[in-house]
């Protein structure tokens, strides 16, 4: 079992990359390829999964993703090439906070989940992404990150301030000092 790869992407794919390390060419399936630039090195975090005909990798840019994914593919119903799409087209937070909070229609805008998926998803991990030991979204954090996404700010620039927010602080404090942080 692998746990992440560093080579450089020599080919993106409308679904995978292909990851070299040590003059092997590895095959990956990705949330998002086009997130990764060609000839460039990266540390892709990855899932193999093994079949009976089939071994395949799932990769991702971060830990919290392939966590994310490890969930989804634990939900009856949810295989690998379901659980991709939600990774691609939601944040990890939005998702989190969907669940956390049985917003179904949030979680059938994915490809391919319906309304008995979408109740599955909520039902199998409701409680399950924001503890402590799990740490896919710190929860004192989750308002925060919410409060910043209806903003404007992207996922990417919010995951750079939040280290810096003291998880003790009220909202309104939270806000404030994120916002100077996003202005330097």
């Amino acid at each position: 079992m692998y746990s992440y790869i560093i080579g450089i992407v020599t080919l993106q794919e409308e679904n995978f990359i292909v990851l070299e390390n040590n003059k092997v060419g590895y095959k990956i399936y990705t949330p998002n390829p086009y997130a990764f630039k060609e000839n460039v090195e990266y540390k892709v975090y990855v899932y193999q999964q093994v079949k009976e005909d089939e071994l395949s990798l799932y990769g991702f840019k971060t830990e919290e993703e392939k966590k994310l994914f490890l969930k989804l593919i634990d939900v009856k119903g949810l295989g690998p090439k379901m659980a991709l799409p939600i990774i691609a087209t939601g944040s990890i937070e939005g998702i989190v906070h969907a669940i956390e909070n049985e917003n179904i229609l949030y979680l059938k805008k994915f490809p391919k989940i319906g309304d008995k998926v979408a109740r599955q998803i909520i039902l199998d991990l409701k409680g399950k992404l924001v503890s402590k030991n799990e740490m896919i979204m710190p929860l004192e954090l989750e308002e925060l990150t919410s409060a910043l996404l209806a903003l404007g700010y992207k996922n990417d620039v919010i995951k750079k301030v939040l280290p810096n927010i003291p998880k003790d602080l009220n909202i309104e404090e939270q806000v404030k000092l994120a916002l100077k942080l996003l202005l330097k």
